[in-house]
């Protein structure tokens, strides 16, 4: 099963996290990062940037999960801009070694395909970063995605559109269509860490931790997974059955395990 790891707040989850990155990328230097965009994962990239400070990182790369389709990459809650400005700019890493899905109509139909070769050409990722919405999508895998599915062009449902809308002028301007990484190409990263806060995720995070593995929750797809860290703070916790015992469990961790 997943390791839980259930923390006061966000802060102190962000510097958990990131003291896993930093010692990553100190024994591999050209670590593969799995990058995720909105509010959950910007807790780790500010704790990253101090651990950071005065480390080569010319050589790490990193794979965003997804994109809007026919967004305009310049428009500020395009991915790609969010990646630039709250990863590769403050971090100090390599653009030209960051990917993010492409999104532009042209070609579309096989931007999936290409986004797959190069996260194999990169060897796969080492850890990949995730946040669950509150259906239980990760990327944007909605409810119903194949736990078997690749990179490809999916619909977003209203309630993610109506999520999102608070980044853009009205949730008319929320795009219909994204390019996702699958559940299937998630599966494949060495080291998944899911972050969640907050009680409206605390529905989410107790079916994908313990309820049933479903293609309804898109998230309980990291159940299959041999190496995966759970980390959220006490509210998106309260719907666990067993926090207890994950409490318990990661108090008496052997120190050398790591997440």
């Amino acid at each position: 099963m997943a390791e839980i790891v259930i923390v006061p707040n966000k802060t102190a989850a962000g510097e958990l996290v990131a003291d896993e990155i930093a010692k990553l990328i100190a024994r591999r230097p050209d670590a593969v990062l799995g990058l995720a965009t909105g509010s959950t994962p910007l807790p780790v990239y500010e704790a990253l940037r101090p651990r950071l400070e005065g480390v080569d990182l010319s050589q790490v790369r990193g794979f965003a999960l997804d994109e809007y389709v026919g967004i305009d990459p310049a428009h500020p809650e395009s991915y790609r801009s969010v990646i630039t400005r709250e990863v590769v700019d403050p971090l100090g890493l390599d653009p030209a070694r960051i990917r993010v899905p492409d999104g532009s109509l042209e070609g579309i139909e096989h931007h999936g395909e290409d986004y797959e070769a190069a996260i194999a050409e990169a060897g796969g990722v080492d850890l990949q970063i995730l946040g669950i919405g509150t259906d239980g999508h990760i990327g944007f895998n909605e409810p119903g995605s194949s736990f078997a599915s690749r990179t490809r062009v999916k619909t977003l449902t209203q309630q993610t559109r109506e999520d999102n809308a608070r980044f853009f002028d009205s949730i008319d301007d929320v795009p219909m269509h994204c390019i996702t990484q699958g559940l299937g190409t998630i599966l494949e990263a060495r080291h998944l860490v899911l972050l969640a806060f907050g009680e409206g995720k605390a529905e989410a995070v107790a079916g994908a931790v313990e309820g049933p593995v479903t293609a309804s929750l898109p998230g309980s797809a990291i159940q299959l997974h041999p190496h995966v860290t759970v980390v959220v703070d006490e509210a998106a916790a309260s719907r666990l059955a067993h926090a207890d015992y994950y409490r318990y469990t990661y108090a008496n961790k052997p120190a050398w395990q790591g997440l």
